[in-house]
């Protein structure tokens, strides 16, 4: 997430302040991503360093107002026509901890699928019905603010779906790849307890074997 772009978003409507840049960051986006007061000020003096924001004196109220450059504005123009960049996605932690478990001897790599999968169903759950509030709140007034939080929580809808889907796409391959492997080795497999353990052990094997440089 580029908080450093959206505070520009915000100051391209006009000169702000540091709480009111953070209030109107959450508002935007639901409070998804909450920033602190610190944060917004630190990410504000790396902007008016880079020449991206100036100072713009006080409100009425004293409060000290920055305002957006040209090279800002031309910034952000930047950020918003530039696609986001997948080559180097950042750092997953379910898809870690599942590389992890599978590399543990004493790790049940279902338990731990099945683990995520009722967290992120339940998270759905609350997704979906944070949904239906931000359409009844659209419906009531046409707020660009609620329209970018329909947007946001939109997006992890969709993401909290996909990752569902994922993580039964991982199971099955776990299970069938396991299988597979039990089979080749022709084990008698009729204790249920015998069976996962065999394939879990015959999981890694084929794992390990199937490594870059390993053949």
């Amino acid at each position: 997430m580029s908080i450093r772009h959206g505070l520009l978003a915000l100051l391209d409507r006009g000169p702000r302040y540091g709480f009111q840049l953070r209030t109107e960051f959450e508002s935007r986006t639901g409070s998804t991503w909450p920033l602190n007061v610190g944060q917004v000020y630190t990410t504000l003096n790396r902007l008016e360093r880079d020449g991206l924001v100036v100072p713009a004196g006080e409100d009425d109220g004293g409060h000290a107002l920055y305002a957006i450059t040209d090279e800002g504005r031309s910034e952000l123009r930047t950020w918003f026509s530039t696609p986001v960049d997948r080559a180097n996605p950042p750092r997953n932690e379910l898809a870690i901890k599942l590389a992890m478990a599978v590399g543990s001897s004493d790790i049940d790599i279902r338990a731990v699928i099945q683990a995520q999968r009722h967290h992120t169903l339940q998270a759905l759950q609350d997704y979906t019905r944070l949904k239906a509030q931000a359409l009844v709140a659209l419906e009531q007034d046409q707020n660009r603010d609620d329209v970018a939080w329909l947007l946001v929580i939109e997006q992890l809808i969709f993401q909290a779906e996909a990752e569902a889907r994922w993580l039964d796409h991982a199971e099955t391959r776990l299970v069938r790849l396991a299988g597979a492997i039990a089979a080749d080795k022709g084990a008698d497999l009729k204790d249920p307890k015998q069976q996962d353990s065999a394939q879990d052990r015959g999981l890694r094997s084929a794992l390990a074997r199937s490594r870059p440089g390993r053949r």
